[in-house]
């Protein structure tokens, strides 16, 4: 079966080229619900020649003295792998400072560069802070109405639209932070979509991760606010899709698949989530076949219609997050969500189809003791004890500070002491016989370095990446480093508490809440106050 392109592209009558890259593999790319909607909206205009760009593929259509921009995709930290993998692909060299002007201007986007661009910004001619679909077009525009011009005039010209931060424009002083050239402090503006588009899968593909997968969004952001959740406060405020797109973007994409998926950080905190069930669940007769998917549920609204639309489009698992084992903790990260309301959801669950359900929890939030470690393992113990036929796996992340949330002053536990909470909780869930994964708490301290470091990471993202990229590499290169004295210790990216009014590597991004809200909400939840 070949894509199915559910756009109309228009004949071409190209007056710029653009490259759009993710760095992975092309089964994840096309599935990228983010990067395939901007690839819909600039292909969508017949003066721009677009062409899709991924690690294992290369195309031969165009040479990038051919291309006039190139824009990244970036979701994860880890992605300056793919990133710099791409660039080997087209001996296009990592930094800005070492290209020509017959290479195209290189852009990126997405949550981890709008949440703090720096350990990447030698990497990009300029950054999108915020949702690319508000913005795409016009700079797109800018470019091609200029290309006539020097990158340095263009990019003059890119740094005057709202949302575009252009690092060449900028100074770095590690106590002072990032500042414009003159040394005034930078302040570049998030950009957010009003979500009034109801953002769904462009091209149907069998080669996708999420093979011939009709994906639409249906929420952006999270209502819940938890202390560390970057998804929450990225995304302020919720924004949930009118219902009648919804419906309408259902009927649609079941034109030319059985397979639907909701997309969303927290889908059933959408005010008509039972209706567009009941919806599914009506078309569900017309089509046997039908297929639902759909990302985490919310513990506490989670109704029978629900899961009854789950189980009779074909899911016999799903998922929850509960975040903390104990009552007390769950409050203090602003969970709020009472053991009696996770008992409910899962009983729900149980009397209307679902096989199991699979938990996702957090260790090493701030405050959290061994009587929280053992109130999760109390809990574990009693849900199965309670539903002794129902199959729950734990699923384990550990905590990381992030930027723009009220937990970004926060410490970060040591590795040894994160090992040592898995290793307890490994083998008392063993006793319990209730499955359990856990992440690695050493890539999760290399994530936390990323995401709360600044621009000195650029040169050692680069020398990991040419040293193999395993863990062995992360170390090794950091200490020979700091060694060096070109970074400083590691822990103090990755595990420092920060003082409030300490000066952040991404401050200069205007993010709502602004920073005193987020200092109001540490203490607050913290009871510092």
């Amino acid at each position: 079966m070949s894509d199915i392109t559910l756009y109309k592209i228009p004949e071409k009558e190209p007056e710029i080229n653009i490259w759009l890259a993710f760095p992975a593999m092309a089964s994840f790319g096309m599935s990228s619900l983010g990067y395939m909607s901007i690839v819909k909206t600039l292909d969508s205009r017949k003066d721009y020649f677009v062409e899709k760009i991924f690690t294992d593929t290369k195309t031969t259509r165009l040479m990038p003295s051919e291309v006039d921009v190139m824009g990244f995709s970036v979701s994860f930290e880890i992605d300056f792998l793919g990133i710099f993998n791409i660039f080997d692909n087209y001996s296009i060299p990592y930094k800005t400072k070492e290209r020509t002007e017959n290479h195209p201007l290189i852009f990126g986007g997405g949550p981890v560069l709008t949440a703090n661009p720096e350990p990447y910004c030698e990497f990009f001619d300029f950054i999108i802070i915020g949702d690319a679909e508000e913005i795409d077009v016009n700079i797109i525009d800018v470019i091609k109405n200029n290309k006539h011009l020097p990158k340095k005039d263009i990019l003059m010209e890119l740094s005057k639209v709202r949302g575009i931060y252009v690092p060449s424009l900028t100074n770095f002083d590690e106590k002072k932070g990032v500042t414009s050239l003159n040394g005034i402090p930078l302040k570049v503006e998030k950009i957010s979509s009003s979500l009034t588009k109801c953002i769904s899968t462009p091209v149907l593909s069998e080669k996708s991760f999420f093979s011939n997968t009709y994906v639409i969004e249906i929420v952006r952001g999270c209502p819940q606010r938890c202390g560390f959740c970057l998804a929450s406060y990225l995304n302020l405020p919720a924004r949930f899709c009118d219902f009648d797109k919804i419906i309408e973007s259902i009927d649609f994409g079941l034109q030319y698949t059985n397979k639907i998926a909701l997309l969303g950080a927290l889908i059933t905190a959408h005010p008509r989530f039972d209706e567009i069930c009941a919806h599914i669940l009506k078309r569900k007769q017309d089509i046997p076949e039908l297929e639902l998917s759909v990302s985490s549920l919310r513990a506490d609204s989670i109704s029978p219609v629900i899961i009854k639309t789950l189980v009779e489009c074909g899911q016999k698992h799903s998922t929850i997050a509960i975040e903390a084992g104990s009552e007390r903790l769950r409050k203090l990260i602003n969970k709020n969500l009472t053991e009696q309301q996770i008992f409910e959801t899962v009983k729900t669950a149980y009397e209307n189809g679902l096989k199991g359900l699979k938990i996702y929890a957090m260790i090493g939030h701030p405050t959290e003791t061994q009587e929280d470690i053992d109130e999760m393992i109390s809990l574990a113990k009693r849900l199965k004890t309670t539903f002794k036929t129902f199959d729950f796996t734990f699923s384990f992340a550990t905590f990381v500070p992030k930027s723009h949330t009220p937990f970004q002053f926060c410490e970060r536990e040591s590795i040894k002491t994160l090992e040592k909470k898995y290793e307890y909780l490994k083998k008392e869930f063993h006793k319990l016989g209730v499955k359990i994964r856990t992440s690695s708490v050493k890539w999760d301290y290399w994530q936390a370095l990323i995401s709360r470091g600044d621009r000195r990471l650029c040169d050692y993202l680069i020398n990991v990446y040419k040293n193999g990229a395993n863990l062995g590499s992360f170390k090794q290169i950091y200490k020979s480093m700091k060694k060096e004295k070109l970074l400083p210790s590691s822990d103090s990216f990755a595990l420092k508490k920060r003082e409030l009014n300490e000066v952040l590597p991404w401050d200069f991004i205007q993010i709502p809440p602004s920073k005193d809200v987020l200092i109001n909400e540490y203490n607050r939840l913290l009871g510092t106050l």
